[in-house]
């Protein structure tokens, strides 16, 4: 049986943890990120943020495993926030309007206007970037 494409990679302060993710999640590398998120939850981590800025393809067995993992984490009194996802991500969030129960900006992750002109209607949404030192640190805004 072939290896899953997915690096784990954690960095723990605390009760607060960086989780970064590099490579493909799919039916196949799922369960490993499964275990991860589980692992910081039983080794007392209540603050957990994944960064997936070197995954480079997410599907819907991700998605599970992160609503899942959410779920078990605001369960035990925590929180967990996914930073930087892919395309195939942000587009499978949009679709299922989860976004707002995974991502640091729960309003779409717009850009405001700048100024006084408003956005043009077919403006591309960008994501709002947080240095992942500053969400680690709790510096984050």
């Amino acid at each position: 049986m072939p290896r899953p494409q997915l690096a784990v990679y954690r960095h723990d302060r605390g009760e607060r943890a960086l989780i970064t993710l590099a490579g493909e999640i799919d039916l196949e590398s799922a369960p490993l990120v499964r275990t991860a998120l589980a692992r910081c939850l039983s080794d007392g981590i209540r603050t957990i943020d994944i960064d997936l800025t070197p995954v480079t393809f997410c599907d819907c067995t991700g998605l599970n495993v992160f609503l899942h993992a959410a779920q078990q984490t605001t369960e035990a009194g925590g929180t967990l926030r996914l930073h930087h996802p892919p395309p195939t991500l942000g587009l499978i969030l949009d679709l299922t309007g989860s976004g707002f129960l995974l991502l640091d900006d729960p309003l779409g992750h717009l850009s405001p206007p700048l100024g006084d002109v408003p956005a043009p209607a077919a403006q591309t949404p960008r994501r709002r970037a947080v240095p992942l030192a500053s969400v680690l640190s709790g510096d984050a805004p």
